[in-house]
């Protein structure tokens, strides 16, 4: 069983209290205070730096900054060790460990058995504690931006604290709005690279932002212990990538330390070779973090421009939910100071009014806590509760100016700036389940709990955008890519809700170059990726011929990157000829040794029609169990994607066929067990093991003609049109 323990501290810098939920197993609560008590500092040291003169932190002593990097370049693990030196994360006994469960921030059970999260220790050390949700354990990426804030005290400066909030956000393309809508609230970016690796994509897109913003950033080379770092090419591609994006000399002049984030330590020179051997000399015992908190008090300006005398406001950028006090809204403060139960209004970027309210609670962040505050400040990242929408607005939600009432002049309030996000290039549709087996797994079905869902999760996902389907039933969810848009729907598949899903198409847009008659041409544009593979050389011509056929075109090809037998390879390649390939065909020509990422680059005139090569499907003409007596003889026309016992019904998708034509088969014949019984033994059955799809490798699978049907339990492709004579004359698979 678990069991919710509520365990209460006081936070270093307020005399206040908060109350913070621990997962554990067994009922032990002393042993379970004793854990939180070891995981965090306790000490009980406020700041000796002389307060303001509101009674709050110099802004002097402040520094926002964000952790931005491309996918498994280390971020969270370099977050990990921040916690642990600085002494906000403790080490926990081996008693403490076995009780210790991360804390999820997701809405399934324990019990549920799609809930795989694990606890992950090393040392004694939690493990990438900023990945709570579910689905970041279960993929090893992070998908939404977390806060944490430590308190650093220098060398030199024995009793003067500094407070240091910390963003960590995802490397994954696809989530790059999380990227985008946290840098209004930083003052400086910390830019992870793989030492081996060298610059990505995502490298490129979050730095870019950071520039286009103004904020200086600091560049960490990590995982420099491995034997394959090659920190003088690396560093002569940072310094490239710089001048592209057309960085300022102030900006160009970058700190750079060398670290592995794995090992907790940071330096400002490259680790060195061991003379008679490829291998880095080992650390030295004192090696830790501190040049890296050095470089960013002394690199990274504190929130000094922001001033405390004028009115408050505050720029949301996410929104939490918390069981008691409601919904939270999350940013830092741009001017003024915030105490509980000032009165508060909500402006849109309109400066039309969308909510009011009195603050009832003000929350900073220590480690992973929520720390109670009575008073805040311009320079420091805090949530606000209290705040709701008033009758008649869409609801109060992500780039929402707060504001104090009174104290503007005859102007009033005005909305803060929002930082703008880069368009959605991929759309999918979706309603409600509707094939014979709908309402037998899930809870919420009807497509007027599917719309609420949704439009709450566009309030505060910002690169979502939700548009009217083609029906009264139906919505267009338009994202960042199939990665983007599977989460959310694997997400409401775990809160019981039953979806069929259109197959996914690229965001078109018309060309707006007018003909010589000053009207439209009538030409439409579709988004290009530009697609970064690493792979293996002798399978880099298999993967450079299926992108050519994908309407691909190469931009360069380095043998030798990033180490001896890679290769290194740019394309620029149509997103509608990404969307099938990425989600298992890439793996199959490469072996697993190979990666692939793209980033949306720019849209272009349209390529034409693209062949994917995917051949017809096996479809069920009968309803029942499937039997491995019918499954059998039917392995020798195509791939099959379902286990024998498995529920289906005519039109749905039970495998591949060989051949381009698509096959209606019946999965469910049974062996007719008689009282006349032949001489000799059965013959025995073997099956070989089926293709089983997730959510988003079907998404990306299905043809024009069919559906992917969601529910809390399983995953089924399905044909658009069940009966076989509503769709007359079976088509091939099309193209996407």
């Amino acid at each position: 069983m678990f069991r919710a323990v509520l365990v209460q501290r006081a936070p270093p810098w307020s005399l206040s209290s908060t109350c913070i939920p621990l997962c554990v197993r067994g009922s032990n609560t002393r042993l379970v205070a004793s854990i939180r008590r070891q995981q965090f500092s306790t000490t009980p040291t406020r700041f000796n730096a002389q307060l303001d003169a509101h009674g709050l932190l110099p802004k002097e002593r402040i520094r926002n900054i964000a952790i931005i990097a491309h996918v498994d370049h280390g971020k969270t693990t370099l977050v990990d060790q921040l916690l642990r030196q600085s002494g906000t994360l403790k080490q926990l006994s081996a008693a403490e460990q076995l009780a210790y469960t991360p804390p999820s921030t997701s809405s399934s059970s324990p019990n549920d058995p799609n809930n795989t999260t694990e606890t992950q220790m090393e040392n004694g050390f939690p493990t990438r504690v900023m990945d709570s949700n579910d689905l970041e354990r279960e993929r090893g990426i992070t998908i939404l931006s977390k806060c944490t804030s430590i308190s650093y005290t220098p060398e030199e400066q024995d009793q003067e604290r500094h407070l240091i909030n910390i963003v960590d956000t995802p490397g994954h393309a696809d989530f790059g709005g999380e990227v985008e809508r946290i840098l209004s609230m930083v003052d400086g970016v910390v830019l992870v690279v793989d030492a081996t690796e060298g610059p990505m994509t995502q490298t490129r897109f979050v730095l870019g932002k950071a520039l286009s913003r103004g904020l200086r950033p600091l560049v960490v080379l990590n995982k420099a212990d491995r034997p394959t770092a090659r920190p003088a090419q690396v560093e002569s591609d940072l310094f490239d990538l710089f001048a592209t994006l057309g960085a300022t000399d102030e900006q160009a002049d970058y700190p750079l330390l060398y670290a592995s984030a794995k090992q907790g330590w940071a330096q400002p020179e490259p680790p060195t070779r061991l003379p008679t051997s490829t291998d880095l000399a080992p650390a030295s015992p004192n090696a830790n973090m501190t040049p890296l908190f050095e470089t960013i008090l002394s690199h990274v300006p504190p929130p000094t421009h922001l001033e405390r005398a004028s009115p408050f406001s505050m720029l949301t950028v996410q929104i939490e939910a918390d069981p008691y006090v409601g919904m939270l809204y999350l940013g830092r403060i741009h001017s003024g100071v915030l105490k509980v139960g000032d009165n508060v209004h909500a402006l849109d970027k309109d400066g039309m009014k969308v909510g009011e309210g009195k603050v009832k609670k003000l929350f900073g962040r220590r480690g992973l806590e929520r720390i109670e505050m009575d008073t805040c400040g311009a320079g420091e990242i805090v949530s606000v509760a209290g705040v709701k929408p008033v009758n008649g607005s869409p609801g109060v939600g992500v780039n929402v100016t707060l504001v104090a009432i009174d104290g503007w002049g005859e102007a009033g309030p005005q909305p803060l700036p929002t930082t703008p996000i880069d368009p959605p290039t991929i759309s999918i549709h979706v309603h409600a389940n509707d094939s014979p087996l709908a309402g037998r797994e899930g809870t919420k079905l009807t497509s007027q709990l599917i719309r609420e869902r949704i439009y709450k999760e566009a309030t505060t996902n910002v690169a979502l955008t939700v548009l009217p389907g083609p029906t009264s039933e139906s919505l267009e969810l338009r994202g960042r890519g199939v990665l983007h848009l599977g989460v959310l729907l694997e997400t409401m598949r775990r809160e019981g809700f039953e979806l069929s899903l259109g197959p996914p198409k690229a965001v078109m847009i018309p060309d707006p170059e007018l003909n010589p008659e000053g009207k439209p041409n009538g030409a439409m544009l579709e988004p290009i990726e530009e697609c970064t593979v690493v792979v293996k050389e002798e399978y880099a011509g298999g993967v450079v011929q299926k992108l050519t056929m994908r309407k691909g075109e190469m931009k360069s090809y380095d043998s030798g990157e990033p180490e001896e037998g890679w290769v290194r390879i740019v394309m620029d390649v149509p997103a509608r000829g990404l969307i099938g390939y990425m989600a298992g065909e890439f793996g199959n020509d490469t072996h697993g040794q190979g990666t692939i990422n793209h980033i949306f680059k720019a849209y272009e005139p349209f390529k034409g029609a693209i062949d994917t090569g995917r051949n017809g499907a096996l479809i069920s003409m009968a309803s029942g169990e499937s039997s491995a007596y019918a499954m059998a003889p039917l392995q020798a026309r195509g791939t099959l994607f379902i286990h024998p016992q498995t529920l289906v019904y005519p039109g749905m998708v039970i495998g591949e066929s060989n051949k381009p034509a698509s096959l209606h088969l019946n999965p469910t014949v049974k062996k007719q067990l008689t009282n006349i019984r032949a001489a000799g033994a059965d013959e025995k059955i073997v099956l070989a093991s089926p293709r089983v799809m997730g959510l988003e490798e079907a998404m990306a699978y299905m043809g024009d003609d069919e559906l992917v049907e969601v529910t809390s339990g399983s995953v089924r492709l399905r044909k658009r049109e069940l009966e076989k004579g509503m769709r007359g004359k079976v088509k091939s698979a099309g193209s996407k």
